[in-house]
């Protein structure tokens, strides 16, 4: 089994193509993480979308907008809102997890390693078979 990120931007018009990317797949659809990390005593979100395999193939992709939406506790982001509405219209729940930041290592390979690590021990991703 494969499991690989694929990262999307962190700009407003890439949580367009993630919710899109949901809805066009919805016969795939595994699971949702949303991720805190802090950075500089910044707060920063990133989404991540797990489909299920194609057919026969045994690679899972992971759509992943990093560390792109800012946290605040007084403010609720449009990009967040647009998210959690889209679950909230599936009645899908997102996993969420506090994850240390991708600055935190060398490079995004080993960050991803890093998360794909924490979702299978959270269950959230099926171990390699």
């Amino acid at each position: 089994m494969i499991q690989r990120f694929i990262e999307l931007g962190e700009g407003y018009s890439d949580i367009y193509e993630w919710i899109e990317l949901l809805k066009t797949n919805e016969h795939r659809f595994h699971r949702v993480c949303i991720l805190t990390s802090v950075s500089n005593d910044v707060k920063k979100l990133s989404v991540a979308l797990i489909l299920k395999p194609v057919d026969e193939s045994k690679f899972t992709p992971i759509y992943f907008c990093r560390e792109g939406i800012e946290y605040s506790a007084v403010k609720t982001s449009k990009r967040i809102q647009l998210v959690e509405k889209t679950l909230q219209e599936r009645k899908y729940s997102p996993h969420r997890l506090e994850v240390k930041h991708s600055s935190y290592f060398a490079e995004p390979a080993l960050y991803h390693q890093y998360l794909i690590g924490l979702f299978r021990l959270h269950h959230i991703l099926p171990p390699l078979s």
